[in-house]
């Protein structure tokens, strides 16, 4: 299963200020979501909000279950 769930909520943007984060995020092979997570952490970082450290995510595929063994009787 998938880690607590993130809350989502509309943002309006101007569409400049949305082509920017759209080539930053290119630029460090990130989503623009994930772009404004980043910069909003930042943010708070500067200004000394302390947030608990971001769950990294999950990359590749999820690990086999072991062979369960057959015993003969």
């Amino acid at each position: 299963m998938s880690g607590p769930a993130k809350r989502s909520f509309p943002l309006r943007l101007d569409p400049a200020l949305y082509a920017a984060l759209e080539r930053v995020a290119a630029g460090d092979f990130r989503s623009v979501n994930a772009q404004v997570e980043v910069l909003l952490r930042e943010a708070l970082a500067r200004r000394g909000v302390k947030l608990a450290p971001a769950e990294p995510p999950r990359r590749g595929r999820p690990p086999k279950e072991p062979a369960k063994e057959q015993f003969d009787d």
